[in-house]
């Protein structure tokens, strides 16, 4: 059987111009990156978007992103004008625990090595543009601060998992503080440039963003720093979106790289506006469980957008369902109904809230491994058919898009069905609270939520402001529905730990952080940095 990077490096791809006359895209349009990547003029337009999501990730591996270019694959097959609509890697998971983030086997994004790398330097840009806004704000209070700021409340970042970063002391000699740094995919500046949709919103978002405190308790702005302008320019380029292709030559739009744990998850809007404009179907992913990324795209993202989905793919395996059920990574080939049965309980009730919070059309979608059996397949099909959804087996890792063609025809028929109002798991309207309350009991399961001193504090900060109309972005473990990332499978009679929270007035959302989960990673004990080689041009490793 062939490795990854033996399909990758065998694949024969389109020049870059080529891929987008496919889409009808003017070589003007192109800002071409060498051969195979180039930045598109933004557009928008009418497509009609699936949303592909999962259970909670589990040591078995789930595979959404191969499966989401898989069905990518399979409805270009059918004759269908697609194109994809996915999430740039961060080079955090690329040398730490997950690895790359472009799909694997014979359902790949391609140049695999460039997308998981520096691609075309957006996150980079991102990383520039945030930390000149912290510059210049420490800048400000060495030469007399007269803003009068008091507490110091933006964060450097850096796209790269380092726990010393999690605690340091800044400003040494000037404006010493206890400070941290954000991984680049959690910051703010990274959450405004995929929620923006151009760039006049972006300056606008980016001069929101809260940078401190008065004495007095009253928020210090960007815009009062006079930023805003210096990190658009920053930006000028990374607001639009990439275009590479799959194995298959099928076009695809990977741009902004919001992790979903401690972010909002999703591409941004730009990327998928834009292959709606140019595609009839385009098929989107968000990131972790549908409980973090699924959630956060259709209550955040689609606000933000005015989009919705018409059909929703949740991504489950036979091993990781029997993981969730308390089986051991090492044994998972082998069979056992009771820990199936016993995960099967993470994938109905993300299934649930698919057709019951949100009111939208539904497949799963079993990624098939050899060692599965059929008496495993059917328990999960018909736990499914009981539920009202069906569940279709495929297997685009080992067959590109002919092993996704019956679930590609399925999406299909769930598009043309007529849809449901679209509804959302809390209303703007509510207040902060109740939003929190609402995902934690709707989305979790859970039976209530408690908050820490630091959080009773903020709510009163933002009860009777314009930040109490924002959508909420709750930063928990991917691990599990709740706050504890060893209660795995469907966990009941448990509450939501809310510690603290935080206006992100530039992304405008609210940013709960639940449980013990940080805004820094941090590399396992052997991150795949360790394991990764390199012969002139040929890098091995960063599947």
């Amino acid at each position: 059987m062939k490795t990854d990077i033996e399909i990758a490096t065998q694949a024969k791809l389109l020049p870059v111009e080529k891929v987008a006359k496919k889409l009808g895209i003017e070589k003007s349009d192109l800002k071409p990156y060498g051969n195979y990547m180039a930045k598109v003029k933004p557009a928008t337009g009418n497509g009609k978007v699936i949303l592909v999501t999962a259970i909670n990730p589990t040591a078995a591996g789930e595979g959404k992103t191969t499966v989401s270019i898989g069905l990518a694959d399979a409805m270009n097959r059918l004759g269908l004008k697609v194109c994809l609509a996915l999430r740039e890697p961060s080079l955090g998971p690329v040398f730490g625990i997950k690895g790359g983030a472009a799909g694997g086997g014979y359902a790949q994004i391609a140049p695999m090595d460039d997308i998981n790398l520096h691609f075309t330097g957006d996150l980079h840009a991102i990383t520039s543009a945030n930390n000149l806004l912290a510059a210049m704000l420490d800048n400000h209070v060495y030469f007399g601060n007269e803003l009068g700021i008091d507490k110091v409340t933006f964060h450097r970042c850096l796209d790269m998992n380092d726990r010393a970063l999690r605690f340091i002391r800044c400003g040494l000699k000037y404006n010493e503080r206890d400070d941290s740094f954000d991984i680049t995919a959690a910051s703010e500046v990274m959450a405004a440039l995929c929620l923006s949709r151009d760039q006049a919103d972006l300056k606008r978002r980016l001069g929101n963003i809260i940078v401190g405190y008065k004495k007095d308790g009253t928020p210090v702005y960007c815009r009062e720093l006079k930023s805003e302008e210096a990190m658009t320019i920053l930006l000028k380029d990374a607001i639009s979106p990439n275009l590479v292709q799959t194995l298959e030559g099928v076009p695809a739009f990977v741009h902004g790289g919001p992790f979903a744990n401690i972010a909002h998850g999703c591409n941004s809007i730009t990327a998928t506006r834009t292959a709606m404009h140019y595609a009839d179907y385009v098929v989107t992913e968000a990131g972790f469980g549908a409980d973090l990324g699924a959630e956060k795209f259709l209550d955040i993202k689609c606000r933000a957008a005015g989009i919705k989905p018409e059909a929703v793919v949740v991504v489950a395996t036979v091993r990781a369902l029997k993981c969730g059920g308390g089986k051991r990574k090492e044994t998972l080939s082998e069979r056992d109904d009771a820990a199936l049965k016993a995960g099967l309980g993470n994938l109905m009730k993300h299934v649930e809230n698919i057709v019951n919070v949100y009111s939208r059309k539904c497949v799963v979608a079993i990624n098939r491994f050899a060692s599965d059996e059929d008496g495993e397949i059917e328990l999960v099909e018909k736990a499914c058919s009981e539920r009202g959804v069906e569940a279709v087996c495929v297997n685009v890792w080992g067959e590109g898009g002919k092993g996704g063609l019956k679930l590609a025809e399925k999406v299909k028929e769930l598009c043309a069905q007529p849809d449901k109002p679209f509804t959302y798991c809390y209303e703007l309207s509510d207040g902060i609270e109740e939003k929190i309350n609402a995902v934690a009991t709707m989305i979790y399961g859970a039976d209530g939520v408690e908050y820490e001193p630091a959080a009773v504090e903020m709510l009163k900060k933002i009860k009777g402001t314009e930040w109490e109309k924002y959508p909420v972005c709750i930063a928990k473990t991917q691990y599990s529905l709740s706050d504890n990332p060893e209660l795995l499978g469907r966990p009941s009679g448990f509450k939501i730990r809310i510690r603290d929270l935080t206006v992100r007035a530039g992304a405008e959302f609210i940013v709960a952080l639940a449980g013990n989960i940080l805004l820094m990673p941090g590399l396992s004990k052997y991150p795949n940095a360790e394991k990764m080689k390199i012969d002139g041009d040929k890098i091995e490793g960063l599947f």
